[in-house]
């Protein structure tokens, strides 16, 4: 990484840059009587490292705008940890799109299972709360260039289906 020392916000950022990873321990209070951890307290996890990524990124406060493809592949049950792990995929002026995977570790047996994933839309803002440009990516692997294609897609797909629901 380059010495930045005026600290100024970067031009381009790598996706591994802003990348972030979270573990969280699933108690009985996240949970229904069943022991099944509730949908919207991973929701809530997932905002939350989502958030981190788009902040790390952007250098800035950063808000949810969506939160779609959301798949709950296998339930998280109590007593689990649930991991998350987060990154950014595709950033197109002020907007940036975070992919999430969930996965549970029932931490006696050491079993992993995939749990869920989740693709999250931000918004950068600057001081005033007003959309700001966020850094461009920088594209250093195939995995990147290929999440970032698809990237463009969903957010071109966003951006069509949010004209069509303003009508």
């Amino acid at each position: 990484m380059q010495n930045n020392p005026k600290n100024l916000p970067k031009k381009e950022k790598s996706p591994e840059e802003s990348s972030a990873h979270v573990i969280v321990r699933m108690f009985p209070s996240d949970a229904n009587p069943a022991g099944n951890v509730f949908g919207g307290e991973i929701l809530k996890h997932i905002d939350m490292v989502a958030g981190i990524v788009a902040q790390r990124h952007a250098q800035s406060n950063a808000v949810t705008v969506s939160m779609d493809s959301v798949n709950f592949i296998k339930p998280v049950f109590v007593g689990n940890v649930l991991k998350l792990n987060a990154r950014i995929n595709y950033v197109h002026n002020s907007s940036m799109e975070i992919e999430v995977k969930a996965e549970a570790e029932d931490i006696v047996t050491g079993i992993k299972t995939i749990t869920g994933t989740a693709f999250v839309t931000f918004v950068a803002l600057d001081k005033n709360g007003k959309p700001t440009h966020a850094p461009k990516l920088l594209l250093k692997t195939d995995e990147d260039r290929q999440k970032f294609a698809e990237g463009k897609i969903r957010m071109e797909e966003r951006l069509k289906n949010r004209k069509k629901s303003s009508k």
